[in-house]
């Protein structure tokens, strides 16, 4: 039983101001896996209070101070990987190859990759006759999801690290244990007292107090678009800075070539990685009409061979992550049954063999109208529609007929062609054939959010530029 009843305050554990817990549920075998403790505005404030006192010393820090201290966090993430990775899988059912690979990879990715842009990052330069300075903005409210916790906090706390901010966060109550480790490692990697600062909690016990508190300038949400919302509106009154990663329906434009078949089950692939839990994901899946058969039985047969159960064991997806995420899905996955969509594979219920945990079949819906409620809203789950196109004119129109522009993808042997289309999305990371960068910036348009993160342009959105006029 895992156990993450104290906050990290003012670099010290100390427990909470008032008594309460929340449970943290197996998701594979809905049983209680520990328990964690509920924040309150006190514990806000008083988290709040060490960053704002911790900020004129870490703001006045050298570059080789800050370099220093992320290549201190990377050594020992590196060492605590299997802790990491062990905790990742029990809290949100992540399977272990997963948890212990690509989630911690991107970990080490970003910081890595935090440290090479800080080395050469430009925080000030002469234009004309004047100085253009960059500062950082100050006390930053880091709240966080469950899906991929490592790499969703690392790229918000990195780079206000390395900028000189100072920082509280709030993690997902669904993955508390990931984030009480990553604060043992920032203890460890030496953090000075107050720059990081950790309060376990729900959004309206914790949330809300990080978003309304007048000492903080900023907060970076990850989440759903109806909490983003929610949070702009509480942080208005205080004008402060908010930066959102928040929902996305992405679409995947499968070009007519001989690279087709390929491109499709590649597809059906990206979007069962994490149990289809991931908001980038191209969960409309463009194909051309008069391959719809074809790409019907390509989708079938790699759905088919998605293995779901035991995350601790040798399968592709575990379970999602939750009963009421569960729920959700299981009601979209009818939806689209009512609203005529061919279900190509998975449906309604478990698996064959898994009667409990939360396991969601891996699903497929086929000749799918970008009308239907499963080609509209996020399902964040195992789920794929496949819609049908005249021409790639048409491909563009359908897939940018969308709320959301997180994440899209083209996949076509014709490299010109793949980025001539990419370049007509209206997302905000567009991959080609399965790439993959570091540091290109990653967020999203319209209702997926505003901001950047991931490399050095996620620096940008933690600094204030000052312009001082007459400096020559």
């Amino acid at each position: 039983m895992r156990e993450a009843l104290k906050f990290y305050i003012g670099g010290e554990w100390v427990d909470p101001a008032q008594s309460g817990t929340f449970d943290v549920v197996n998701p594979a075998t809905e049983e209680v896996a520990g328990k964690v403790a509920a924040g309150s505005a006190a514990d806000v404030d008083r988290a709040v209070a060490a960053a704002k006192a911790a900020f004129p010393g870490w703001s006045a820090t050298t570059r080789e101070e800050r370099i220093a201290l992320l290549e201190s966090i990377l050594d020992i993430y590196q060492k605590r990987i299997p802790d990491l990775a062990a905790a990742l899988t029990e809290e949100i059912g992540a399977p272990a190859a997963l948890a212990g690979g690509f989630q911690m990879g991107l970990g080490a990715g970003h910081l890595t990759t935090a440290i090479e842009a800080l080395k050469t990052f430009e925080f000030e330069e002469v234009r004309g006759a004047s100085l253009i300075a960059r500062e950082p903005i100050g006390v930053c409210g880091l709240i966080t999801p469950w899906n991929w916790p490592v790499n969703q906090i690392l790229v918000k706390l990195i780079p206000a690290l390395a900028t000189g901010c100072t920082t509280v966060l709030k993690p997902s109550e669904n993955s508390p244990f990931t984030a009480q480790i990553l604060a043992e490692i920032l203890d460890a990697a030496g953090v000075p007292a107050g720059v990081f600062n950790l309060v376990q909690g729900d959004g309206l016990g914790v949330g809300v107090p990080l978003s309304v508190h007048p000492d903080v300038a900023m907060i970076s949400f990850t989440g759903s678009t109806r909490a983003g919302i929610e949070i702009a509106r509480n942080a208005a009154p205080t004008v402060k800075r908010v930066t959102q990663e928040l929902g996305g329906k992405g679409p995947n434009i499968v070009l007519d070539d001989d690279a087709f078949a390929e491109n499709v089950g590649k597809g059906v692939a990206g979007v069962m990685l994490n149990s289809g839990q991931t908001c980038s994901a191209a969960t409309r899946m463009l194909v051309p009409a008069s391959r719809m058969d074809e790409a019907i039985e390509v989708a079938r047969a790699a759905a088919e061979a998605t293995t779901v159960g035991d995350p601790t064991t040798d399968v592709a997806i575990g379970p999602v992550v939750s009963g009421a995420q569960f729920d959700k899905i299981q009601a979209l996955i009818q939806k689209g049954i009512d609203e005529g969509a061919t279900l190509v594979a998975g449906g309604t219920g478990r698996p064959d063999g898994l009667e409990k945990g939360f396991y969601v079949r891996p699903t497929v819906f086929a000749n799918v109208d970008n009308d239907m409620t499963i080609a509209r809203e996020e399902i964040f789950g195992p789920v794929l529609t496949i819609l049908g196109y005249t021409d790639v004119d048409n491909a563009v129109e359908i897939a940018n007929d969308s709320e959301y522009g997180l994440g899209g993808a083209v996949a076509g042997a014709d490299l010109d062609q793949a980025r001539a289309v990419a370049r007509r999305l209206q997302v905000g990371w567009v991959v080609i054939n399965d790439g993959f960068d570091f540091g290109a910036p990653f967020g999203g348009v319209k209702k997926s959010g505003n901001g950047r993160e991931w490399g050095p342009l996620a620096f940008d959105e933690y600094l204030e530029t000052k312009a001082i006029v007459g400096y020559q």
